[in-house]
């Protein structure tokens, strides 16, 4: 499976941005997506999760704020980001992952992992 992450850019504080990452290959394994973000000096942090089933987990820092969603039938997860913040400014990044579970505590077991996409939040 692989991840293709996009949409990032620069934007205003209190402006919107949307997130796509679109899988190609063996898709129908994939049954939980999610985003992560790292910021410059700062360690990598789970933003947002959906499984399969609909569940969902977010970060605090984002309640309200984010969507997380998917697209079954496009293979593709979204992150609508609403309300941004400059401390939102990082590299977003997407992962995927067999299991159902969306807490993803250990990043480094998930399964595939895309490249990043760069948001820019200007005060």
């Amino acid at each position: 499976v692989q991840l293709q992450a996009s949409g990032g850019g620069l934007v205003q504080a209190g402006g919107s941005l949307r997130l796509s990452c679109a899988a190609s290959g063996r898709t129908v394994s994939i049954n939980s997506w999610g985003w992560f973000r790292q910021a410059p000096g700062k360690e990598r942090e789970l933003v947002a999760v959906i499984s399969s089933r609909g569940h969902t987990n977010y970060a605090d820092s984002v309640k309200g704020r984010f969507t997380i969603s998917r697209d079954n039938a496009k293979s593709t997860v979204y992150l609508q980001m609403n309300s941004l913040k400059p401390e939102d400014t990082a590299v977003y990044y997407c992962a995927a992952d067999r299991s159902y579970g969306v807490l993803w505590r250990d990043f480094s077991g998930l399964d595939y992992w895309g490249k990043g996409t760069l948001v820019t939040v200007s005060s």
